[in-house]
């Protein structure tokens, strides 16, 4: 069986798109469909004394129906040293910031202000966030595929082309996925279930899930790995 995940890429993303890859055998980032602004691709939130905070890569945009996610453009370089200085003083206090900042430092001081398109930043953090996690799951370009018109079609077609036996998708999906399409090409279709992550102690309190990986990272450290991730918690 081979489970394949398709996703947009996303800037430091929330822990449930890494356990979406740690749950497949491989993992597609979508970045040839539109951008879509005010959205995951180029934002995450953080957690702070007030709340959840947004933080968001400058990026140039030609039109609303005009640029593919591969296209764009970061505007302004200045925002991976802000982005830093945002994360040193609100996590400074988490239990495991000082032991992680070893590998993360670099990728916004040294290696994010050399990259011009959102979608490599993207891939750069990514890939530094599954090594942290010891999430192994190989990585492809939509790009590396033919691909075809349709949100579905295209889906299909990649799993496809991989040699799927399964698409593990979000929850989202269910609004516009044709399974029935899937089911006749003998791929099955499989929900991942975002359901039942457990708490932990952050530094600003109330709890909220719904922010960056790197709140998890910088408050369990090695302990966040085993308790969140690879838990292929999904429904058919």
């Amino acid at each position: 069986m081979t489970r394949i995940a398709i996703v947009q890429s996303n800037y430091i993303p929330w822990k449930g798109y890494l356990d979406l890859i740690a749950s497949s055998d491989q993992f597609v980032l979508l970045d040839d469909v539109q951008y879509t602004r005010r959205d995951w691709r180029n934002r995450n939130r953080i957690k702070t004394a007030a709340g959840p905070r947004w933080l968001t890569i400058p990026v140039e945009t030609k039109g609303r129906y005009e640029q593919l996610i591969r296209d764009v453009r970061v505007s302004d370089r200045s925002w991976a040293l802000s982005h830093w200085s945002q994360l040193r003083q609100q996590y400074k206090h988490a239990p495991c910031f000082a032991t992680e900042r070893h590998w993360v430092e670099p990728l916004y001081l040294e290696h994010a202000p050399r990259i011009g398109y959102l979608h490599e930043v993207n891939r750069l953090f990514l890939g530094a966030i599954c090594e942290r996690l010891k999430i192994a799951t190989p990585f492809r370009a939509s790009a590396d595929y033919e691909l075809v018109p349709g949100k579905s079609e295209r889906l299909l077609a990649i799993c496809q082309q991989a040699g799927a036996t399964s698409y593990l998708s979000g929850p989202a999906a269910q609004r516009y996925l044709d399974v029935d399409r899937f089911a006749a090409a003998g791929i099955a279709v499989e929900w991942m279930d975002y359901a039942g992550y457990p708490e932990y102690d952050q530094i600003h309190p109330p709890f909220v899930h719904g922010v960056t990986v790197l709140d998890l990272i910088f408050h369990l450290g090695e302990r966040a790995s085993a308790h969140h991730f690879g838990r292929a918690n999904c429904t058919i």
